[in-house]
């Protein structure tokens, strides 16, 4: 079985935060390729992804010409890494939020057998920096909420840097997965869990943006608010226990 890996980076408007971040990226030890899928950036960022693939042959671009939204980036991404030949594949910001040297560690843990290994900013502490305390409660207050409604067992619900086996990947589908901010990462979670998948946290140090602006939008908090009950309400749970477990 290949065991090949590729992280997905959606970007707009990181023209400045992509080249480093690549560069990081290509010099960690293990191998690893990288897609980009640049939402139609102004900034030119979609170009700077070109220079950089056209310079590495690990790097690939996928480029989308609306801006609809990080869960339609990230799924685009997904069936391309899919149609090819991946076995770990990771989501991870382009704004230097997550760690690429956290990257191995996520790896050892699905060697081990996790078809899901979410970074976690909440396990065993908490490890933000950077971030206002509002921001940090909403984050932290959106997770217990999760954790109630849902049951699931994940200490950071909402976070954004994963690795997926392929063979966990493989039994969503794509196009019918609906939501696409914070949603989407607990609507991910939340259909692997349900299906048994092994779940891992691992505990990440996650460091908010220094260049360029934030994402969040109340439009975004929202979203999530009312997909944790859709989840509930589609999934059955009943409040009944689930095969899937996380293992922090």
């Amino acid at each position: 079985m290949s065991q090949r890996t590729i992280v997905i980076v959606p970007t707009y408007n990181e023209r400045d935060n992509l080249p480093p971040l690549i560069q990081r990226l290509l010099a960690l030890p293990v191998p690893v390729d990288v897609l980009v899928v640049d939402d139609g950036s102004p900034d030119g960022t979609g170009k700077v992804a070109d220079q950089l693939a056209a310079a590495h042959g690990q790097v690939h671009v996928l480029h989308r010409q609306v801006k609809d939204g990080l869960g339609r980036a990230y799924c685009a991404g997904f069936a391309w890494a899919l149609a090819r030949d991946y076995e770990f594949i990771f989501e991870m910001d382009g704004d230097f939020s997550h760690n690429p040297d956290d990257i191995p560690v996520f790896l050892k843990a699905a060697a081990e057998g996790a078809d899901l290994v979410v970074g976690s900013r909440y396990c065993n502490g908490i490890r933000v920096i950077n971030w206002p305390l509002k921001r940090l409660m909403l984050s932290i207050s959106a997770g217990r909420y999760v954790r109630v409604v849902t049951g699931m067992p994940i200490s950071d619900p909402t976070g954004g840097f994963k690795c997926f086996r392929r063979q966990a990947l493989e039994t969503i589908p794509l196009d019918a997965v609906r939501s696409n901010g914070y949603s989407f990462q607990i609507e991910l979670n939340h259909k692997l869990w349900m299906q048994g998948m092994s779940i891992a946290e691992v505990p990440i140090i996650f460091t908010d943006r220094f260049q360029g602006s934030s994402k969040m939008s109340r439009k975004i908090v929202w979203e999530a608010f009312w997909m944790v009950w859709r989840l509930w309400f589609q999934s059955g749970l009943r409040r009944s226990p689930r095969k899937g477990r996380a293992n922090p």
